[in-house]
């Protein structure tokens, strides 16, 4: 009886794995990858090389200041093992691969000097050899190099097509809620700041925003939107007009940066201001500020006000609830976790720049101090964090209750 049982169940098992593989979603089994990475030197040119399971379209551009090459694919997924992130070779200084934004998966290929696409194709599988991408680069003047020249392989209109046929997603009321917006710093293509042992802050960033919205919203007095649920770009402009769209209260930008000095460690708090409070203040929003460009968005076709992300800052209301945000902040983070000195600071983040959603920059830690790196790679820590940015939105919540009884 006992091995007539066993029978019967391991013949359920088997047919219940057959219908997971027959069944389980298209996208899964027909989402493209890339298998290999090469990027190599010939005499007159610098030649990029992906292994692909599968043909797909294309489109390519180059962009200036600095100079890039971009590639865009639809989306797949990185199973290269070799990763030539900081890769150096030939005409190419910099190398990026990640999800720019849904179904389109970008390359950016930085290069010190003005080059020019030569040649680019796909070779399809043969002889044992798998499809590739293949794509060679060639150095050109200042005055013939091109700027946002898009070529296209035959097929890419379709995926163009079907991205602005995609529906948007509908956001639920939250009724007697208070909307919060968490913003997971960089992102698919813009990895942020790489740790000593490796950590990416883009990871980093997106799981503790994870955690933060299962605590935040566990209490039932929050409704928490995150600008990105996965591993995918954002410009930094679309971040807080995510905030603008959900009629967001607050808006939190979670980041880990690094320093010269890998003994310095601990988190800082920042709030907007046209003056930094200090040069590594200023430095950092340089830094997070070029977030696009590293991301090869190309910022030629933006107006004025909104390429360089100049908000006047006569935002009185909004940036005096930064700095009281700011303020609770740094004081439940202190008693959880070790702060920089000077721990509220100030500088021009153009993520920060909604004129009506008081915002703050929450740098959590430096990935270029390994116990830094260490603790914000720790789960345990990362609620610990959590729970400190709890109790400060509260406690901003039960100020703003109060003065409205006053």
């Amino acid at each position: 009886m006992n091995e007539m049982y066993r029978i019967r169940m391991m013949l359920r098992l088997i047919t219940v794995l057959c219908v997971l593989v027959l069944f389980r979603p298209a996208a899964v089994l027909a989402m493209p990858e890339v298998t290999g990475a090469r990027i190599g030197t010939h005499p007159d040119s610098t030649r990029l090389v992906l292994e692909l399971s599968e043909p797909v379209p294309y489109q390519l551009f180059t962009l200036d200041k600095p100079y890039r090459v971009v590639v865009d694919f639809p989306e797949v997924r990185w199973r290269a093992r070799h990763n030539p992130m900081r890769a150096s070779t030939g005409l190419v200084s910099g190398f990026r691969f990640g999800l720019f934004q849904s179904d389109n998966s970008r390359v950016v290929l930085e290069t010190n000097v003005p080059t020019f696409v030569s040649k680019h194709f796909i070779l399809e599988a043969e002889d044992g050899n798998p499809t590739r991408f293949v794509l060679d680069l060639q150095e050109t003047n200042r005055a013939a190099f091109a700027p946002g020249k898009m070529i296209q392989s035959s097929g890419w209109k379709s995926v163009v097509q079907r991205r602005a046929r995609a529906p948007s997603a509908r956001r639920p009321a939250s009724p007697g809620r208070h909307v919060i917006v968490l913003d997971p710093g960089h992102g698919g293509v813009d990895p942020g700041t790489i740790g000593v042992t490796g950590a990416y802050e883009k990871k980093i960033t997106l799981a503790i925003a994870r955690e933060a919205k299962r605590l935040f919203e566990a209490t039932g007095r929050y409704r928490v939107v995150l600008t990105r649920t996965r591993d995918v770009y954002i410009r930094l402009r679309d971040r807080f007009e995510i905030a603008h769209r959900n009629k967001a209260e607050l808006f939190l930008s979670l980041h880990a940066d690094s320093i010269r000095d890998r003994k310095i460690q601990g988190g800082s708090v920042y709030t907007l201001s046209n003056r930094a409070s200090d040069k590594e203040a200023a430095t950092l929003a340089a830094r997070e500020n070029k977030s696009d460009i590293i991301a090869g968005a190309d910022l030629s076709g933006y107006a004025p006000e909104v390429s360089e992300i100049l908000i006047d800052l006569a935002q009185g209301a909004t940036n005096k609830e930064s700095w009281f945000l700011a303020e609770m902040m740094v004081k439940e983070l202190g008693r959880r976790t070790k702060l920089l000195r000077n721990s509220h600071r100030f500088a021009g983040f153009a993520v920060l720049k909604s004129p009506n959603v008081p915002s703050v920059l929450l740098e959590l830690g430096y990935l270029s101090n390994r116990t830094d790196e260490k603790k914000l790679s720790n789960p345990a820590y990362r609620t610990r964090i959590a729970r400190a940015m709890l109790q400060a939105i509260d406690k901003y919540f039960e100020r703003k209750i109060k003065l409205r009884k006053s």
